[in-house]
């Protein structure tokens, strides 16, 4: 039996079951919970630290109160083993999801440049999935997120492509063995990026040739870098295989921007996604208000049926 499916079996029915409540958190049992989303939305630690306190446990109590039912959580890699575990019970005995976390064991993360196509940069990837199919294991993750790294602009455009194929199929390799996927992240931070466009990541993808090499569609990064959202996930909906969120400018919460999320939810739904879809932004107000205010803005913005 799964580990999972073995903690979901002998976890209590409800909520107020739950050991380990800090005095932060034990107010919300006193009202029913709140109703799922029609869309899978995953939340992250801090979230919602002005209600429940800085644990990232009660967050996610609180959080599973308030009917969001996924977290994700990109320095999942950096927390102790004994707390990736705690996350992946609570996830267990809540019937909650993990969504992405971002492969990395070090600094190496943002300076990795799979485009260079040096040996240190493989042996660099092939170790970090490695050490994810552990983590995975401790916090019954699926999805995690990979960044190729920098142009190098001394190599041909095509030769760079050829390299971060190269690397993530070496990758993909062991990932697949469990189950896991790798999610391709292209970026807006800065223009020395080399993975930016969600057609470019569509092509890196079908030639990578692997269930375990999906796209991570950021819609706050690709509004910004290619507008056109619902088209562009039309063009490229074989490969996706996670979301983010993030209204634009600001990088905040659903309403907070130019974005018609509404309707971007409802064309995605419509199109069968039943996935997890990650909350990665900020809130547009700070503590207890804004924490609500968010809430709200995902409330209005999932009405859609």
């Amino acid at each position: 039996m799964q580990r999972r499916n073995f903690i979901r079996g002998t976890a209590l029915t409800s909520l107020a079951g739950l050991t380990g409540f800090s005095s932060a958190s034990t107010s919300f049992l006193q009202a029913p919970a709140a109703a799922t989303f029609n869309m899978d939305y995953a939340f992250h630690d801090g979230m919602f630290a002005a209600h429940a306190g800085r644990d990232f446990i009660d967050q996610i109590k609180f959080g599973h109160e308030h009917g969001f039912r996924s977290i994700e959580d990109n320095g999942m890699m950096g927390r102790s083993t004994e707390m990736q575990s705690k996350i992946g019970d609570t996830l267990a005995k809540l019937d909650m999801n993990m969504g992405v976390f971002v492969i990395t064991t070090d600094s190496w993360h943002w300076k990795l440049s799979l485009t260079t196509g040096k040996q240190e940069f493989k042996d660099v990837i092939v170790r970090d999935c490695k050490t994810a199919v552990e983590v995975a294991k401790r916090c019954n993750a699926k999805w995690m997120t990979v960044v190729p790294g920098n142009f190098d602009r001394s190599i041909p455009l095509d030769i760079q492509t050829a390299h971060v194929i190269d690397a993530l199929r070496r990758g993909t390799e062991i990932l697949e063995k469990h189950g896991l996927v790798m999610v391709l992240e292209p970026l807006s931070d800065n223009p020395d990026l080399f993975l930016r466009y969600s057609t470019q990541s569509y092509m890196i993808c079908k030639a990578v040739n692997s269930p375990s090499c999906k796209i991570l569609f950021d819609m706050y990064h690709m509004q910004r870098n290619e507008g056109n959202i619902m088209a562009n996930i039309d063009k490229t909906w074989e490969e996706i295989g996670y979301f983010q969120i993030g209204d634009n400018p600001g990088r905040n919460e659903p309403t907070t921007g130019e974005m018609n999320y509404k309707n971007i939810f409802k064309h995605i739904h419509k199109k069968g996604f039943r996935g997890i879809m990650g909350m990665e932004h900020g809130n547009s107000i700070k503590g207890k208000e804004g924490e609500l205010a968010l809430i709200k803005a995902y409330r209005d913005s999932d009405s859609f049926l």
